[in-house]
C-alpha cells in the first residue's frame, strides 16, 4: 500500500506487538480498513496508498459477532443483563401487587403523621393484609378506624397492638407516641394488618394512582427493553 521499499508500522503505540505494511497499491483510490482485536482492546487503521490513519471501524462496517470481545464490553454486558433481570423481577412484584390490590387481597394506604417513627415515616405507603382473613395479634401494626363517642368515623390510624384482645378491644399505640390511644378498636374496626412498607413513595402518589401507574410504567419499560434487544 505504501511506496515501494518503505515499511511503516500500522500502530504507533504497539506496546511490543508490531505490525508493518510494505508495497504499492494497484489502484490509487484503494482503501483498506484493518482492525485488530484481543482481550486487551481493539485498534483500527484506515490504509490508503498515501496515508495510514487511526480510525474507528464502527464508522465504516459492523463488527462480526465472532470477533474477540474486550473485558470492558464483557462488564457492560453483565451490568446490562443484571439491570434487565432486576427490572423483570421488580415488574413481576409490582404487577402482582397491582392485581392483588385491584382484587381486594391487599390494601394500601399512605401514612400522614410521624406517630409510628422510626418504623413508619410520613409519606410511606403501608400494605395491609385485610381482616378477617388475617387475624391481628400482639405486636402487629394495624390500620383501624377511629370513632367518636356516637360511633361516627373520624379517620384511619396505623398503630401497633400492645395489649387487649378481639372481644374487649385491642390496646394500640404509635411507636413515637408517649401513651396508648384512647379508643380500643375491636376486630370490626381493624381494616388490615401491615405486612410491608414502601418508603417515601406516598409523597408523590396516592394508592389509586399507584395501582394505575405501576402497570403502565412496567408495560412501557418492557416494550422499550424488547425493542432495544440484548
Amino acid at each position: 500500500m505504501t511506496k515501494l521499499g518503505i515499511q511503516r508500522p500500522l500502530f504507533e503505540d504497539g506496546e511490543g506487538e508490531e505490525i508493518w505494511i510494505e508495497g504499492n497499491s494497484l489502484y490509487p483510490d484503494s482503501k483498506i480498513l484493518l482492525t485488530v482485536s484481543n482481550a486487551a482492546g481493539e485498534k483500527s487503521v484506515l490504509i490508503t496508498p498515501e496515508t495510514i490513519v487511526p480510525s474507528n471501524p464502527r464508522m465504516f462496517v459492523q463488527a462480526p459477532p465472532e470477533r474477540v470481545v474486550t473485558k470492558k464490553q464483557l462488564r457492560q454486558r453483565k451490568v446490562k443483563r443484571g439491570i434487565s433481570y432486576l427490572g423483570y423481577a421488580l415488574s413481576a412484584v409490582l404487577i402482582t401487587f397491582s392485581v392483588l390490590s385491584a382484587s381486594g387481597f391487599v390494601k394500601a394506604r399512605i401514612v400522614l403523621t410521624g406517630s409510628m417513627e422510626p418504623t413508619i415515616k410520613p409519606g410511606d405507603i403501608v400494605l395491609l393484609a385485610p381482616t378477617p382473613r388475617t387475624q391481628p395479634k400482639l405486636g402487629d401494626v394495624v390500620a383501624y378506624t377511629a370513632r367518636k363517642f356516637d360511633g361516627s368515623p373520624v379517620g384511619t390510624f396505623t398503630h401497633r397492638i400492645i395489649g387487649g384482645n378481639p372481644q374487649d378491644g385491642f390496646i394500640v399505640k404509635g411507636d413515637a407516641n408517649p401513651s396508648p390511644d384512647v379508643q380500643k378498636p375491636r376486630l370490626v374496626d381493624i381494616s388490615g394488618v401491615v405486612f410491608f412498607v414502601l418508603p417515601f413513595i406516598g409523597k408523590f402518589l396516592t394508592p389509586k394512582m399507584l395501582i394505575i401507574l405501576v402497570p403502565l410504567v412496567i408495560g412501557l419499560w418492557l416494550v422499550i427493553d424488547t425493542l432495544r434487544g440484548d
